[in-house]
This record gives C-alpha cells, sequence and structure tokens, in this order.
C-alpha cells in the first residue's frame, strides 16, 4: 500500500509524472500497471454505489451487505464503504464483505493497518492497476478516527484503456452537521483540500475521476470547485460526483436509485453510469 499526499501543479503533465509528482510518495511506491493500447468500444454499464454500514442496528450489518452488492439487478456494482469495523464490536463487518464481495471482487484497504475504514469494492471484469491512501488528519478522542482517502485505478480486463479513479472517504461529522461546531473545521476544511488535490491529480493527468464519500455537509457541491466536476446528488451527505478527463474515456449518468440499508440513517446510494473508450 501506498501513502499520497500534496497537492498537483498547475499544468497538465503526464499521467506517470501526476502520480509521481503529485504527493512526495511516503510509506511504500506507487502500485501502477503498464501503459497499453486502446480502441472505441460499446457503451458498458457502470453501478456505483456510496455505503455507509453505520454504528447502530449491528444486527442489520449483515442484509445490508448483502442487498448492496444486489442493489443493482444483474450487476456487479463497484462500492466506496466508510465506517467499516467503526462499530464492528464482533469482528464481523469485513467477514461480511468478503463473503458477499468476494468471489470475482478485489476489496482493496478492507484490511489495510490504518485505512480500513473507507475500503472499496472492484468487480471483475475492472481489474485494479494502481491503489493508494492519503493521510488527512489524526483522530480526535471521543469525536472523530483519524480520516483517510482511498483510491484505485481501475482498468477493464478485455479493453486496455478502459480505466478510470475511484476515491472514497468520510468527512469528519459535527463541523458543518450536526452541532456545526467552529472547531472543528479545521480538519473537515483540510480533507476538503487533499481530496481536491487528489480528483485534480487524475483529472489533470487526463483520467476520468469518480468519487464516493460521506461528506458529513448537506450542503456541499463540488469537491474541487471547478464546473468540470459533476453531481450525482444534490442533497444529504452522501455523495457520488464524477470529474471528465481528456474525453477518451465517457461516462454518461442513465440514473440513480438507492438502498434501504436500516443500519443508521444511511440508505446506500446508487448511481448507475454507462462508460466507453471514445
Amino acid at each position: 500500500m501506498s501513502t499520497r499526499s500534496g497537492s498537483p501543479g498547475s499544468t497538465k503533465i503526464s499521467r506517470r509524472r501526476v502520480l509521481a509528482l503529485g504527493g512526495g510518495l511516503a510509506g511504500g511506491a506507487l502500485v501502477a500497471g503498464a501503459p497499453s493500447a486502446s480502441a472505441a468500444t460499446d457503451w458498458i454499464r457502470l453501478p456505483v454505489v456510496t455505503a455507509n454500514i453505520g454504528r447502530k442496528n449491528p444486527g442489520a450489518r449483515e442484509d445490508a451487505i448483502h442487498d448492496v452488492r444486489f442493489g443493482d439487478s444483474g450487476n456487479r456494482p463497484l462500492v466506496g464503504w466508510q465506517e467499516i469495523r467503526e462499530g464492528d464490536n464482533d469482528n464481523l463487518e469485513c467477514a461480511y464483505i468478503e463473503k458477499y464481495f468476494g468471489d470475482a471482487y478485489a476489496n482493496p484497504h478492507l484490511l489495510h493497518e490504518t485505512a480500513y475504514r473507507v475500503p472499496l469494492s472492484v468487480p471483475a471484469p475492472w481489474k485494479i492497476v494502481e491503489r493508494g491512501n492519503t493521510f488527512v488528519h489524526g483522530g480526535i478522542s471521543g469525536i472523530t478516527p483519524p480520516r483517510w482517502i482511498n483510491e484505485v485505478v481501475v482498468e477493464h480486463a478485455d479493453h486496455p484503456g478502459l480505466e478510470f479513479a475511484l476515491i472514497n472517504t468520510h468527512y469528519i461529522a459535527g463541523a458543518y452537521n450536526g452541532d456545526g461546531n467552529p472547531n472543528l473545521r479545521d480538519e473537515w476544511d483540510l480533507h476538503k483540500q487533499k481530496h481536491k488535490d487528489r480528483v485534480l491529480a487524475h483529472h489533470q493527468a487526463g483520467r476520468l475521476v469518480i468519487w464516493t464519500a460521506d461528506t458529513n455537509n448537506p450542503n456541499y457541491v463540488k469537491a474541487t470547485g471547478w464546473d468540470a466536476e459533476r453531481q450525482v446528488f444534490t442533497g444529504g451527505i452522501d455523495r457520488i460526483n464524477w470529474m471528465p478527463g481528456d474525453g477518451r474515456v465517457q461516462l454518461d449518468l442513465l440514473g440513480t436509485h438507492s438502498v434501504d440499508m436500516r443500519v443508521d440513517g444511511h440508505d446506500a446510494r446508487v448511481a448507475v453510469f454507462r462508460i466507453r473508450l471514445a
């Protein structure tokens, strides 16, 4: 696993140079795949889910994870999870994810030593060609655990060059929702800046970016503030946005729905996209 942080450069440079320079890597080298040729493809259905498992009603967790897996009938969704192992007193949440997202899935970051709260689930035929973790800020006793941003770059196994970045994270609560505590806004604002940096690092490398998050801010708009970034949902705190790359990989939003998880006031939100190489 690698840890990345920092801001991208202001000019568009090569993908590999952005990934090499975009953060001052620490804790290990970036895992990357080799570049490959590409050809235009038909549209491919791409369901993406953001799912906060919560810390209440633990008896509902297995059914919730099952229902997220089958939240787009007949298709395997990509999932950004939040709050994994936070209310997991019986240590079953990872086992449930591996049970329903095991065969034909990779679950990067699920067993990461420190960034495990916001893992991803990536199904075949998508293969992970790069992965990284960005430390955001440390924990505050009684208020928040340490916060991280996890990400992968995935490529379609049958279509070299059909790739995108998927980023997942969970912001501190209580800064811009709940009590609206101004003392927590430094942490939230720092998270927003690092989130922006990671989205723009991929965008400036020419790569499409999709991100999932519990933003803990009902007035959240965009990670970057750029006009090019697009929102799937415009209300609530659970969000999915996307940022086009250089146009070689195209993404359209087909529709949305939700999955009732019955766990902690969060329904999983589903964005159904279609994706292709132009």
